[in-house]
This record gives structure tokens, C-alpha cells and sequence, in this order.
């Protein structure tokens, strides 16, 4: 069966769906986009993404070209429609197709934005890296200065992934300055006495949503957390150390550059909260 995809109000065959060669995501990278995931049918941090996706819009002057609650129903009907028990949601919305390739950005009013949704299904659950941790080699961050704006541009965080595995390793963490800013597609933490140390907010990390639910568990589980920068060296002489993302909840990191981290196995307080974020998320899915 045919997976069912969504393109511009459209409920589509996959092998039918279409978008036109002139459309900025295509041309420009001049999209945003985000990624919910979902577990026994149900949709995960399903406001925090929609919240980000509107902000990400609102800093690149790009229109909406759906209502968020009409956006909650898209995802629930593709759910539906694909039989998606484990996995996720991709959603991504760019500037639109105007008549041909130009720098400046088309009017909205003559040139409605392009949005796509499409399912992937995932053992998000059962995962061997959860269970065995990760390594990570160091990279120096090569981004534009945005971060925070969850856009399509992700040609460096590609590279970076394809280095890691050059390198015999997972991922790879970006430096900036002697600091670490986060993953390639996700946020960084080490652990250290027992606190949480993770960069702080700001236009150098992307504003994760998964990261905000991970530090509100471990507040309320009376963990202490420190939001700095701190550096690869740091990073390796930490008790622990540990990723978070829409689609990998809290995956330990057990190397970094050739260092062993900790006992070189998960720790307890990266287990820990993956177990609270799973058990929170279930209970709260849409």
C-alpha cells in the first residue's frame, strides 16, 4: 500500500505528490520545518512544535498557509490514514513557487506558501543506541548565525553526520569559540556531580522541544541543571554525557574524539530521564 502524503491541501499517494520545480525550499532552502514524533498512534509534543514552527515563520516573514489547529488535524488524519502505531510526523512549509527564480521574495498575496507532511514509521522505543550510547566526533561549526529558526538548510549538519561516520563514529558535536553549541540534529549535555549542564537558549542552538520537556522532568525529579557553554575537553571528563531530539528522546553518548565518558556505558541519569520522558509523553500524547 501506497504511503499517503499531503501536499497543498491535498491527501496524496506518495508516487502522486508533486511540487513544482520553481519552489523556494527547492531553489533557496527558504522553508522551515519540523518533526512530531508519534508512539501508539499519538502525537508527541505536538504544541511545542507547532508554537516553534509559528516563530520560525513569524522570523522569516513567511506566511501560514494553514490554521495550527487545522495543522493538528492534518497530522492526526495522516496518522490515521498511513496506520502509524511508532515513528513521525515530518511537516514542512517553504515560501511558495512563484513564476521563476528570483532573490527577492515573492508576494504572498500572489504567491501562496508550499506545505508538505509525510509519515515515517521508526522503532523509536527499541533502540540499540539507547541501550549501548553513542560516539561523537567534535566539529567546528560552520552554520549560519540562526540556529534558532528550525529552517531547511541543513547541508553542514549533513556533512557533519557524514564526517562522524567517516570516523567510525555516530554524530558529531559543533564547536563555536571553544564551545559546544549541540549536535547535528539535536541537543548536547554532559553530567557532572550530579547536574545537568546543557548550552543556554539563544541564536547559536536551535530552541528544542524535546529539550524543554527533558530539563522540566528533570526539575521536577529534583535534578539540578546548568545552562552554559562548556567545552569539548569538559565534555570529556563528565560523569556522563547525552543527546536529545524529537526522534531520539535521550540517547546516552559514551565517546567523545576517542575519549571514554564516564564508565563508557549510558549512565544512570541519562536512563532516568529517558524512562520519565517516555512514561510523560505517553500519558500526554494527542
Amino acid at each position: 500500500m501506497s504511503r499517503i502524503v499531503y501536499v497543498n491541501g491535498e491527501y496524496l499517494p506518495e508516487d502522486q505528490a508533486k511540487v513544482s520545480v520553481f519552489d523556494r525550499g527547492f531553489l533557496m532552502a527558504d522553508g522551515v520545518y519540523e518533526v512530531t514524533s508519534v508512539l501508539d498512534g499519538k502525537l508527541i509534543d505536538f504544541k511545542g512544535h507547532a508554537e516553534r514552527l509559528e516563530r520560525s515563520l513569524r522570523e522569516l516573514d513567511m506566511a501560514s498557509p494553514v490554521a495550527m489547529d487545522e495543522l493538528l488535524e492534518i497530522h492526526r488524519e495522516l496518522v490515521r490514514r498511513n496506520d502509524l502505531a511508532e515513528g513521525g510526523v515530518y511537516l514542512q512549509i517553504t515560501r511558495g513557487a512563484p513564476a521563476d527564480r528570483d532573490f527577492a521574495f515573492p508576494d504572498p498575496a500572489v504567491t501562496p506558501s508550499t506545505i508538505v507532511l509525510f509519515t515515517q514509521k521508526k522503532n523509536l522505543v527499541s533502540s540499540p543506541a539507547a541501550e549501548t550510547g553513542i560516539k561523537v566526533i567534535s566539529i567546528d561549526d560552520l552554520r549560519w548565525g540562526r540556529r534558532d529558526i528550525k529552517t531547511v538548510q541543513l547541508l553542514y549538519p549533513s556533512m557533519g553526520k557524514m564526517m562522524a561516520k567517516k570516523a567510525g563514529c555516530d554524530d558529531a558535536w559543533m564547536v563555536e569559540d571553544g564551545f559546544v553549541t549541540e549536535g547535528t540534529s539535536n541537543n548536547a549535555y554532559i553530567v557532572k556531580g550530579g547536574r545537568i549542564i546543557t548550552r543556554q537558549l539563544g541564536s547559536e542552538i536551535l530552541h528544542g522541544i524535546t529539550r524543554a520537556a527533558i530539563l522540566r522532568f528533570a526539575r521536577e525529579a529534583q535534578m539540578v541543571v546548568e545552562e552554559r557553554p562548556y567545552t569539548i575537553a569538559e565534555a570529556q571528563a563528565a560523569d556522563e554525557a547525552f543527546i536529545t531530539s524529537a526522534t531520539t528522546f535521550v540517547q546516552p553518548v559514551v565517546e567523545i574524539d576517542g575519549a571514554t565518558i564516564g564508565t563508557g556505558k549510558p549512565g544512570p541519569v541519562a536512563l532516568r530521564l529517558r524512562e520519565i520522558y517516555l512514561d510523560e509523553s505517553r500519558k500526554a500524547g494527542m
